[in-house]
């Protein structure tokens, strides 16, 4: 049974190893000075890049969980490391999967025409619930919009916007 046991722990630690060396390579990219900080406005790209999808709200607790004491706009590697190992071991923020998001999409497509316009689309993202900045619009809409057809087929944008599990 012991060595059973230890067999569990050694892919426990494995997993671990795995999750920080990802962390570290995706918090690397973003430490332009290569001393192990990067600017705290990076940290949201960082998380999302590693698979997670926190709301804004729930970025600002992250945030506030591994900022200095008297912020310096510079997050810490050693502060962001045991935080976001923690984050992804517990399998926090995933994205919604496919199905659901294909589901709020349907909801908004209230004609069930198959496609929204980019003004419809325009209208949920700013009004409704956690609204967009128009930043992170426009980024979406590049990326949305049939290009021949000029509207969101959403049935096809679902599938890029799913994430696969890491």
């Amino acid at each position: 049974m012991a060595g059973n046991e230890e067999q569990q722990k050694d892919n426990a630690d494995s997993l671990i190893a795995d999750i920080q060396k990802k962390i570290t390579e995706a918090f690397d990219i973003f430490d332009h000075e290569s001393n192990k900080t990067v600017d705290v406005r990076e940290i949201g790209t960082i998380i999302r890049s590693l698979g997670c999808c926190p709301s804004e709200a729930e970025l600002h607790d992250m945030l506030a969980e591994i900022e200095e004491e008297e912020p310096t706009g510079y997050i810490r590697f050693e502060k962001f490391l045991p935080m976001m190992t923690k984050v992804l071991m517990e399998r926090r923020y995933k994205p919604a999967p496919e199905d659901q998001l294909l589901k709020a999409f349907q909801v908004l497509d209230q004609d069930g025409k198959g496609y929204l316009s980019p003004e419809e689309l325009t209208k949920y993202m700013l009004e409704e619930g956690e609204p967009f900045l128009q930043e992170e619009l426009e980024e979406m809409l590049s990326a949305a919009v049939d290009p021949d057809k000029r509207v969101i087929l959403y049935k096809d944008y679902v599938s890029t916007m799913s994430v696969e599990d890491v």
